[in-house]
């Protein structure tokens, strides 16, 4: 928003509303709503779903990392959103195929798939039973509830189960943890999938993804141009044109890895 002009509490304001429990979210969203703000930024669709109740005529800017706004009904479509929505949405169905595809070529002779999602990254893992089913690999599935989350316990208990590699599907409350989960990953012996850049940095072996820096930057257009007189209804949703495969060797030498070197030349960024 800086770059582009806007400076806060000068010709910008932020409110934030922080719910500490799921139950909270709807109370949150009314009182983003009574506080009159011009416009909401949202990037799940728990949150999502209790700002769309409060409001239909409050302008809402989204970035969908992990749901479908289409099939889920908070728009019509994603040429012509229609209503009060708008912004960025990263396909992760098939996203997740795309992982689990690389994975597949990383490690062959590994069958047994562990994963780690919540609710927040639930849409997503229909995705990896039906690509999990094709290649006939057995899923070690393991959904986290009551964050904080404890990794530590979760790494255990995939090891534990006789998982022979990892997917971790998307969710902020796991990025804010990336280092621990890498760390733990190592720790098992675990080759471990990421969806964004910043775990493969954090240390995780492999990520794929789109970029999800330039999708927050594309957000903020949007939130410009609504606020000189754009209506989301006009505005349709973006989707990624360009995704980032990162592996880091420094990792994979940890673990014991050979990467395989088509992987590596098809790589945007190797970590050493």
């Amino acid at each position: 928003m800086n770059e582009l002009g806007y400076i806060e509490g000068q010709n910008l304001a932020i409110e934030y509303i922080t719910a500490d429990h799921v139950d909270h979210i709807d109370e949150a969203a009314q009182e983003l709503v009574r506080r009159k703000v011009d416009i909401i930024f949202v990037q799940n669709h728990i949150v999502l779903k209790s700002v769309v109740a409060a409001t239909t005529s409050v302008p809402i800017v989204i970035v969908a990392t992990n749901f479908d706004p289409v099939i889920l009904g908070f728009v019509a479509s994603i040429s012509r959103p229609g209503g009060n929505i708008t912004g960025f949405y990263v396909r992760r169905p098939e996203l997740v195929e795309k992982q689990i595809g690389l994975l597949a070529e990383a490690f062959a002779g590994r069958t047994r798939l562990g994963v780690l999602w919540d609710a927040i990254s639930a849409e997503a893992f229909p995705a990896v039973e039906r690509a999990a089913a094709r290649l006939g690999w057995e899923l070690q599935p393991l959904k986290l509830d009551n964050p904080p989350y404890d990794f530590v316990v979760a790494f255990h208990s995939l090891a534990q189960r006789g998982a022979q590699m990892v997917l971790v599907l998307h969710t902020g409350l796991f990025a804010e943890d990336r280092a621990v989960i890498a760390a733990l990953a190592l720790q098992h012996g675990l080759p471990t999938m990421f969806t964004d850049k910043v775990y493969a940095d954090a240390g995780g072996l492999l990520s794929y993804g789109p970029d999800l820096n330039a999708a927050f930057r594309r957000a903020a257009d949007y939130v410009d141009r609504i606020a000189k007189g754009a209506k989301p209804a006009d505005l349709p949703i973006e989707q990624p044109i360009s995704f980032v495969l990162t592996v880091n060797l420094k990792t994979a030498r940890a673990l014991g890895l050979n990467i395989p070197p088509t992987l590596l030349v098809r790589a945007d960024e190797v970590i050493e």
